[in-house]
């Protein structure tokens, strides 16, 4: 797949005011800092178009970006961010879940995973949500740029070992550098074969969440 156009094209925190759900969406989603901004950018050759930040918590709003006028990438708040108020962060969590459970056109949610450190229980519980409730998920592996592929892999093996105890089969995996460009177009030629199957949904009236 070649990028030829991304374009931002809203933020908010309601369903409601979400772009008509007529065209496949993937949401990056994982914790804070995990270096999702520098991996949606590298998707789509623009440096600025998702802001990245060294303040973890920035992105507090759910970020549309339509690809090649075709499909959207959609950058969600990062999860398990304690320095933010017990009410601000119960909020962000239930828009975050509305949006994954409720959004008729979303294809594929991608959990970015920071490649450099052991599995993390936050993020083994957010997986196994997402299979609780049928959602599908990706796993992406960031920041592989900072250590060596054995490391890397390292991480990746002991990641899926915590998986295996609840999933009978491991999503697909995805180990990505947004410095580097590595996975891009592995991640771009899953979307591609993803698109081919999309179904305009029967939307339902919607809520003011």
């Amino acid at each position: 797949m070649i990028i030829k156009s991304a374009t931002f094209i809203c933020s908010n925190t309601k369903i409601s005011a979400l772009p008509v759900a007529n065209m496949p969406e993937y949401a990056f989603i994982g914790r804070s800092n995990v270096g999702k901004s520098s991996l949606i950018n590298m998707l789509v050759n623009q440096h600025g178009l998702a802001k990245t930040s060294q303040k973890p918590g920035k992105t507090q709003l759910i970020n549309h970006f339509l690809i090649n006028e075709k499909w959207y990438i959609v950058d969600l708040p990062g999860y398990g961010y304690a320095k933010v108020s017990k009410n601000s962060r119960e909020s962000w969590e239930k828009f975050i879940r509305n949006y994954i459970t409720k959004r008729e056109s979303l294809q594929c949610v991608f959990v970015l995973i920071d490649s450099r450190i052991p599995p993390q229980k936050i993020d083994i519980e957010f997986c196994c949500w997402m299979g609780e409730i049928q959602i599908p998920f990706v796993l992406a592996f960031t920041k592989t740029d900072k250590q060596s592929v054995t490391k890397t892999n390292q991480s990746i093996s002991l990641f899926k070992k915590e998986l295996s105890g609840w999933f009978e089969e491991i999503p697909p995996i995805f180990a990505t550098s947004g410095e580097k460009g590595l996975g891009k177009d592995e991640i771009l030629h899953f979307i591609e074969q993803t698109n081919l199957d999309f179904a305009m949904p029967i939307l339902t009236p919607r809520e003011d969440l």
